[in-house]
């Protein structure tokens, strides 16, 4: 028997459990195929209007299931929530379209990974969700890949995005290439979509509000304060902040508090200001 039939494998933590968490699949015309999302709504959001939408994106070899049960985001959700340290807010953990080991939420030559999250994930939100809206504000954070792709959409929809998060974050296409099986022969070849850097400093508008955070143990953390660097250099306003950890859920489930909280000033800000 070839004890090598999977390259790879990621499996649910069974300890975490999945009490209110919803999981939905639908046809996605971005990806042209069917698409699996993770949702959770806490009961609190019942009644609230234009309820805020946090997207998680999770990294390569994972699904939509990842930041559930493996990082039980939605119970830190909870948890926040009833310190008053977050509002209600309707939590999407989308699958990233599920291409290879990862699609680098880019576009490819056949599908769109880019439209199925800054597009599809808000328009789902307000098909499932009473209180989402077309005001509701859109909050993305995402670990390794998926904060390579938060960054770069926070940088090519700053309208569209309220703020942006990223939590041990691939910063450059080219690191994929030692994390993926396959070619990166169909992925835009857009400097914007090959570069958190090149996407965050393109134009001179107002970005969204940012968070980068790394692992002192993380393969990137070079790369996080280089990006860091070029960011304060150029300007563009983020909170960088690092801490003890690898590139792992144990990092990742503590570092997403401090994620939401941060989420949890934007919005709260929003709210004073309107």
């Amino acid at each position: 028997m070839n004890d090598e039939t999977f390259r790879t494998i990621e499996v649910s933590d069974p300890a975490i459990a999945a009490d209110g968490l919803s999981f939905v699949t639908v046809k996605s015309r971005a990806l042209r195929r069917r698409a699996d999302v993770t949702l959770y709504v806490p009961p609190v959001a019942q009644g609230v209007a234009d309820l805020p939408i946090v997207v998680l994106l999770h990294g390569v070899y994972g699904s939509h299931w990842a930041w559930a049960l493996k990082g039980r985001a939605h119970l830190t959700v909870a948890r926040l929530i009833a310190q008053g340290a977050l509002p209600p807010v309707a939590l999407l953990m989308p699958s990233d379209g599920l291409w290879g080991d990862g699609s680098g939420y880019v576009v490819h030559a056949d599908h769109d990974v880019e439209h199925w999250i800054v597009d599809e994930m808000p328009a789902l939100a307000r098909e499932l969700v009473a209180g989402c809206s077309a005001r509701s504000p859109l909050l993305l954070a995402g670990l390794s890949m998926g904060g390579f792709g938060a960054l770069r959409f926070a940088g090519k929809y700053p309208r569209r995005i309220a703020a942006a998060a990223a939590l041990s974050a691939v910063t450059d296409a080219s690191q994929f290439d030692a994390l993926i099986e396959e070619s990166r022969a169909g992925w835009s070849a857009a400097s914007a979509d090959r570069s958190v850097l090149a996407a965050l400093a393109d134009g001179s508008g107002p970005r969204p509000a940012l968070r980068i955070d790394c692992g002192l143990d993380d393969p990137y953390l070079e790369a996080n304060r280089e990006l860091h660097l070029e960011l304060q250099r150029a300007g563009i306003a983020h909170h960088y902040a690092e801490a003890p950890g690898g590139h792992d859920w144990g990092y990742w489930s503590a570092t997403l508090e401090h994620t939401l909280r941060f989420f949890g000033q934007v919005l709260h800000a929003k709210e004073d200001d309107a």
